[in-house]
């Protein structure tokens, strides 16, 4: 469908150079949509554009392949592929309509109406198009809320809820990022009707959207609000304690996903965490050891903090300083993380070969003595050095198995 723009912008560098500009001009009526629009109008990084066009995918796939772009095939059930121009990818979406929703999934069938195709967008400010002219088309008024930090729903917030119920954690976290004042209490009231929904998502979409909101600058306002609505204690029954992730913030820690939900979860309830949200095998590892492991206070000897480091690098022992921080309160934190930053790690000064030139025949008996050495090391906070625990090993060796 023809429809005059609304507005023009100067015609964004970002449209003009690139794949974004090969993807544009190989099909015909074709505009950058959703994120990159949004972002450009509020002088922000722009991330990653995306397309959209009023042509079928397969017409789609066809001009860009005729204009010597890659294609792949990412979603093409859902109307979309990614073309790729010099490594730089665009993901290409045809315009599309809703035939049936369940909540988690949509059934669609292709369209040539814009207006249609952003009237199933979720949010205003994510339902605006752009051409590489600079014409602005908004059907909902996205642009007026982008500039009052209003989050709101396109059309009636129940039904885009009903359609996916993720939407509603989204909406919190483009209130962390978007927001300002007050939040629109259509959106709210809307939310906190549709909190049974929620179960109905998988675990690995609500941790993907969690995440998300945790990588925000400063997420505490939202997730205050998803408490009020009964949203975070539905996707958090592990519980959420919002007065560490407060001192967390404030304290201007890493806005590192893990490193929050570890403030927000109770220790002991990191592994159930972990399996009900299916996190990946790294992040589970992550996550648990920075609820299991030992964690820094300001007190703490240059001994203990050797001792640590001796066991993970200093990122690591940051992380669990910044824990024990959110956790405790309190004074002389910065002094603290100042010198973990300055502690260089320890290393244990053997090896297997200083063993074997000390005269340890190989097998499980030089393991013993090694661990036994580090021990020794450890327990002098890590200060002896390789002369010294050779002698500590050469010592033990010869004090037998019952030394």
């Amino acid at each position: 469908m023809a429809d005059p723009p609304a507005a023009r912008i100067p015609p964004p560098a970002l449209l003009a150079r690139g794949a974004p500009a090969a993807v544009l001009a190989a099909l015909p009526g074709a505009r950058a949509v959703g994120g990159a629009v949004r972002d450009l109008l509020a002088a922000r990084p722009v991330q990653d554009v995306d397309v959209a066009a009023p042509l079928p995918p397969d017409a789609v796939a066809e001009c860009l392949r005729a204009a010597g772009l890659k294609v792949f095939e990412t979603g093409l059930s859902h109307g979309t592929v990614t073309a790729v121009l010099e490594r730089e990818p665009v993901e290409v979406t045809s315009l599309r309509r809703d035939v049936a929703t369940d909540g988690r999934h949509a059934e669609v069938e292709w369209t040539t109406d814009w207006r249609e195709d952003a009237a199933r967008r979720d949010f205003t400010i994510n339902a605006m198009s752009l051409s590489a002219k600079g014409e602005l088309w908004d059907y909902f008024g996205g642009r007026e809320d982008l500039a009052a930090g209003r989050v709101r729903f396109v059309g009636e917030a129940a039904t885009r809820l009903a359609e996916d119920y993720l939407r509603a954690l989204r909406f919190f976290r483009f209130q962390a990022r978007y927001g300002r004042g007050e939040p629109d209490p259509v959106a709210i009231a809307a939310i906190r009707a549709a909190v049974p929904g929620l179960a109905r998502l998988s675990p690995e979409r609500v941790w993907m959207e969690l995440k998300r909101l945790l990588a925000a600058p400063d997420p505490r306002a939202a997730l205050a609000l998803m408490a009020a609505t009964g949203v975070l204690p539905a996707v958090l029954p592990e519980g959420a304690d919002l007065a560490r992730l407060d001192r967390l913030v404030a304290a201007d820690a890493p806005a590192a996903p893990l490193l929050r939900i570890a403030a927000l979860v109770p220790a002991d309830a990191a592994e159930r965490l972990a399996a009900r949200l299916r996190l990946s095998g790294e992040e589970r590892a992550l996550l648990l050891d920075m609820a299991r492991q030992p964690r820094p206070e300001p007190g703490a000897s240059d001994d203990d903090l050797r001792r640590l480091l001796a066991a993970r690098d200093a990122a690591s022992v940051l992380d669990r300083a910044w824990l024990a921080e959110a956790a405790m309160g309190g004074e002389g934190w910065p002094g603290l993380r100042q010198r973990i930053a300055a502690e260089p790690r320890p290393v244990f000064p053997l090896q297997g070969r200083d063993a074997l030139a000390a005269g340890v025949a190989p097998g499980p008996s030089m393991g013993r003595l090694l661990a036994a050495t580090r021990d020794w090391w450890l327990a002098g906070g890590c200060l002896a050095d390789h002369a010294a625990c050779l002698g500590h090993l050469r010592q033990l060796a010869a004090a037998g198995p019952s030394g």
